[in-house]
Order: structure tokens, then C-alpha cells, then sequence
């Protein structure tokens, strides 16, 4: 596949966008669920002119799918396909096909975003005034993997979560260097795990009374906020220092996430940016 004649960070972008594509084809991918006739997404919105992004697991199967499992077409389309770019093979793309997948994902919030999804992340980051749907204080979103699967990632049996970080663990790194961002938050215990591994570090935990869940007064869920800087991943020099924070609950299947518990999370967002200064 030849890489577009482009600037140098858009060049390193298409150049990675490549990578994820070839990737596809490859054996580690072959028996992990991950829906192999959607493109890779890179990002959730314009990672080029973000300087904060939301952090989750992989693309949801509900990017390129309905409910009864169909391909997504016309506008209600989120992602191409095979299909959608009239190709036979991903080893048949080239320029002009990884533009439109750049494209795409550039103008995600724009056209069908998965708002149920994404509102509730939206939230936590509007306290720094930043937004998924803003073209002027721009936000996007990021993926561990960078691959739907047809199951949630939770629902993956444990070699196939293992193939796909083995194959992608570096995504986020290459994506990180070529791009402004400066915090990066963390949507989960499940993404805080697996990026504690990726990155091989241990962010500072911190409990957080006002973020507990109550189920009984036996067993509340406890909130733990997580913070940290990363200079490098996965052995990739990054740009600049950027801040890592993140929290336990998943916002958007942690059962009994309040408002409240929303806003106490966005709050201490806002917080902690306001006082980093490199």
C-alpha cells in the first residue's frame, strides 16, 4: 500500500493508519472476533487538533452494525467498510482510501456519533471546556484497539484479548506522537488495567468518597480516581509529557453512576488540569 504524498504529522498519521490496516491480514488477529471487514479507527474526532481525548478499550460492533447485526449504510453509517469503499481486500487500499477512513473519523461527532455512548464522556470533559462536538475546543476519543469486535471486550475469552494487545498494545503510542494532545482520561478500571500494562507503570490510586456507588450499606462501590505523566509507551519517545488520569467506574456500565458521581468525576478533571504546567 503507498502512503499519500501529505505533510510530515499527517504522514506519520497515514503511515499508521496503514499499519493498522496490514494488521488486519495478520495472524494474531485470525480467531479474536474483530470484525475484519471494518476499518480500523484511529480516533473518535479530530485527534490533530485536540488537546485532550477520552481513553476506552476497542470500538463498539455497534459503529459498523445495527441491532440485528446488519451493516450500517447510507447515513447512518459511522465507519467504512470493505464494502463501503468497494474494495475486495484491505490490501487492495491506497491513498485515497485512507484518506476517507481519516476522514471520517475526523468528522465522527459530526454525522451519526454513538451518543449514548458518548454524551456521558462528553460530560466529565466539558469541566476543562472541551468537547467531542465543539470545532473550536476540540476533544476526541481513543481506543486501546483500534479493532471492533463482535463481543464486548469483557465477553472475549482472555487469549483473545491477549492476541489483540499483543498486535496493537503500540497503537496508542503511535498515535500519541503524532498528535497535541496533553491529558489522556482513563474510562474505567478496565481501561486503567489494561493501560497500566501497555505503558508497564503504576499510576498513583486515590479513593474518592463522594464517587462510592451505594448498593447496600454493606458493599458500596468505592470511588478511586487515578493519576499520572507518561514521557514514552511502549517505547516510543512522545512529543511532550501528558497527563494520565482516570477512575474506576465505567461511566457507561457501572451500574448506578449518578449525576452526581458524574460531575464530583468532572470536577476533579478540571481540578488537576488547572494545576499541571509543564
Amino acid at each position: 500500500m503507498n502512503a499519500p504524498q501529505v505533510g510530515p504529522s499527517s504522514y506519520r498519521l497515514h503511515t499508521t493508519l496503514t499499519t493498522l490496516i496490514d494488521r488486519l491480514d495478520s495472524p494474531a488477529v485470525s480467531g479474536t472476533d474483530v470484525i475484519r471487514w471494518g476499518c480500523p479507527v484511529p480516533s473518535f474526532g479530530d485527534l490533530c487538533n485536540s488537546r485532550i481525548a477520552s481513553v476506552g478499550l476497542n470500538p463498539s460492533n455497534r459503529e459498523f452494525v445495527d441491532e440485528q447485526g446488519d451493516e450500517l449504510q447510507g447515513p447512518l453509517r459511522r465507519f467504512h467498510t470493505l464494502n463501503s469503499l468497494g474494495l475486495a481486500s484491505w490490501s487492495d487500499a491506497d491513498a485515497r482510501h485512507l484518506r476517507l477512513i481519516l476522514e471520517s473519523c475526523r468528522s465522527y461527532f459530526f454525522a451519526n456519533p454513538y451518543d449514548r455512548w458518548f454524551k456521558r464522556l462528553d460530560e466529565v470533559l466539558s469541566g476543562v471546556d472541551a468537547s467531542f462536538y465543539s470545532t473550536s475546543s476540540s476533544a476526541c476519543h481513543l481506543d486501546l484497539i483500534p479493532y471492533a469486535t463482535t463481543r464486548k471486550w469483557t465477553e472475549l475469552t482472555p487469549h483473545q484479548r491477549s492476541s489483540l494487545l499483543a498486535v496493537a498494545a503500540d497503537t496508542l503510542a503511535l498515535l500519541l506522537r503524532d498528535s497535541p494532545l496533553q491529558t489522556l482520561v482513563l474510562n474505567g478500571q478496565s481501561v486503567v488495567n489494561q493501560f497500566q500494562e501497555i505503558a508497564g507503570i503504576r499510576l498513583e490510586r486515590q479513593e474518592m468518597a463522594s464517587w462510592s456507588l451505594p448498593r447496600n450499606p454493606r458493599a458500596d462501590v468505592v470511588g478511586i480516581a487515578y493519576r499520572g505523566v507518561i514521557e514514552a509507551l511502549c517505547g516510543i519517545k512522545l512529543p511532550h509529557n501528558i497527563l494520565v488520569l482516570g477512575f474506576n467506574h465505567n461511566l457507561q456500565s457501572s451500574f448506578g453512576v449518578t449525576t452526581k458521581v458524574v460531575h464530583a468525576i468532572r470536577g476533579w478533571i478540571a481540578e488537576v488540569v488547572s494545576e499541571v504546567s509543564w
